[in-house]
């Protein structure tokens, strides 16, 4: 995955297609709760989630997945390790342009996470998934949390500074096929691009602008004819820029997220609002819960 510092010498709609998803991965949250803290919305929340609570609120939003059509899978839970469920972080998954199917590997940043990255290869593998690793193990990556693809293009958006280092996307330089945006984060309530970065379709994204550097801002102002700019308060406490359009329709999102909702409707997408409530504890809701898989 080589670095691409964007520019517009060319515009990313002009990128090769790249086909839609049509399967997603969910990581079974039997074992979900909020064991130590990593990032700000955890401090207040150790051993205070509702376990039951939260595995039927996972129950509905995986039904939502499989109502609009995806092939649903499922990663078995692991005793120990509490925040597997938040599948999106522990693996990049790269259909390339010539059919075959590979899985760059996260270097998680926090050490209570890196038992994590075994298990999701193993499901990959198994799938007949070629896995890739960071050769160096410096670099921080940390999957589908901060790489992030344009809707039906190979063009990838990596967000780095928190949990990503810089560096860990020059390491990927042969593995994607394809360019990469890269976006400095600044506010660590937004320590994952997928928290305050959600592309709806090839022209639209909702973004926490507060979130992001000048340069970042810039390059995605670029990249987008139009930036929805997400309520920071909303963002922060629903984290309503974890929403995720898989088909560039449908907006599913927070239900607590009414005035994000309404901007997301006014500029032509339907809404489907879920409870992750139990999950925004540990600073997770719906991009955090799935992987799409091609």
């Amino acid at each position: 995955m080589s670095t691409y510092e964007y520019t517009l010498d060319r515009d990313p709609k002009s990128a090769p297609a790249r086909p839609p998803s049509t399967s997603v991965l969910f990581g079974d949250p039997t074992h979900f709760d909020v064991e130590y803290v990593i990032n700000p919305h955890m401090a207040a929340h150790v051993g205070g989630v509702d376990k039951a609570a939260a595995y039927r609120q996972w129950v509905a939003l995986k039904a939502v997945y499989e109502q609009l059509g995806y092939n649903i899978n499922v990663l078995e839970p692991v005793v120990g390790l509490p925040d597997l469920c938040f599948i999106a972080n522990q693996s990049f998954p790269v259909s390339r342009e010539d059919g075959s199917k590979a899985v760059i590997l996260s270097n998680m940043h926090a050490p209570q996470r890196r038992p994590e990255v075994p298990h999701v290869a193993r499901w990959f593998e198994a799938e007949g998934w070629e896995p890739l690793r960071i050769p160096d193990e410096e670099a921080h990556f940390e999957g589908m949390g901060d790489a992030i693809w344009h809707p039906g293009r190979r063009l990838v958006y990596g967000g780095y500074g928190w949990r990503t280092t810089h560096t860990a996307y020059v390491e990927r330089r042969d593995f994607v096929q394809a360019p990469v945006v890269a976006l400095e984060l600044a506010d660590v309530r937004f320590y994952h691009l997928d928290t305050c970065f959600s592309p709806l379709d090839e022209h639209t994204a909702l973004i926490v602008e507060q979130a992001f550097m000048p340069e970042a801002l810039a390059l995605l102002e670029q990249c987008f004819d139009r930036l929805l700019r997400c309520p920071i308060d909303e963002a922060a406490a629903f984290l309503a820029c974890n929403g995720h359009c898989p088909d560039q329709k449908h907006f599913i999102v927070e239900r607590q997220a009414k005035a994000t909702m309404a901007m997301v409707r006014a500029a032509g997408f339907e809404t489907i609002g879920v409870d992750t409530s139990e999950f925004l504890k540990s600073g997770g809701s719906v991009q955090c819960l799935k992987l799409m898989l091609d």
